[in-house]
């Protein structure tokens, strides 16, 4: 494979950009039409995604028969696990979690219309180096690839809505949004470890985080190369 194929500077440069513009807009319009902890995940996996990409994928784009079967797999893992999410009311339970405004909606326009363009149009990038899919690639890979741990988390944390009442409930949150069929999750009124999505969360974690590993080794192996044919020189 060629691993020292290089993305000419002027295409780096406005990669970067366009790469930070994607995570501002993501995190402000998050926090505008969500709440904060979508701010956290996005603009979490949105950082570490970009120094990793800045450092794996930007200057010398990944072979594609490498990264495309990798991303396929994370993304094909996530859509399962989104089932899950769909069918327990994921966003909801997040509004009632957080007192924000996740609604059915918003999670069926994010993760089941708008998410599998993003992941077609990646592929499609990936397939021929384009330096902008190597971000998106990298996002989904730490996001989805790491950050689903969380799913273990959330049962143990104490809603700000309603909390000690058990059953499913519709009511305005803070910001004054109407989100319908609020569950709670949580343990101690629950009797019951579980929250939406939580089973299948793994899922994506598998490829997500081999495909870390695997860019991480790549790189290093190309550097190795590089310093190789340096010392020659």
């Amino acid at each position: 494979m060629n691993l020292n194929m290089e993305t000419n500077k002027k295409v780096q440069r406005i990669s970067m950009v366009i790469a930070a513009l994607f995570i501002s807009v993501a995190c402000i319009q998050g926090y505008r039409n969500i709440g904060l902890p979508v701010v956290i995940i996005v603009g979490g996996s949105g950082i570490i995604g970009f120094v990793m990409w800045y450092r794996t994928y930007l200057k010398f784009p990944v072979d594609p028969k490498v990264i495309l079967p990798l991303f396929l797999l994370t993304v094909a893992a996530l859509e399962i696990h989104m089932c899950e999410e769909y069918l327990t009311g994921f966003g909801p339970a997040m509004s009632r979690l957080f007192d924000i405004s996740w609604s059915e909606k918003t999670f069926l326009m994010i993760f089941a219309f708008i998410g599998p363009v993003i992941y077609t149009v990646t592929a499609l990038g990936l397939l021929y180096r384009i330096p902008m899919a190597g971000f998106i690639a990298w996002f989904i890979f730490i996001g989805p690839g790491v950050a689903e741990f969380t799913h273990f988390i959330f049962p143990l944390l104490r809603p700000d809505i309603l909390p000690d009442v058990k059953a499913t409930i519709s009511q305005q949150v803070a910001n004054g949004a109407f989100i319908k069929n609020m569950h709670n999750y949580y343990v101690k009124t629950t009797g019951h470890y579980y929250f939406s999505g939580m089973y299948t969360a793994i899922l994506p974690m598998i490829p997500g985080i081999y495909s870390i590993i695997t860019l991480i080794k790549l790189n290093r192996l190309r550097m190795a190369g590089s310093g190789v044919i340096a010392a020659i020189n």
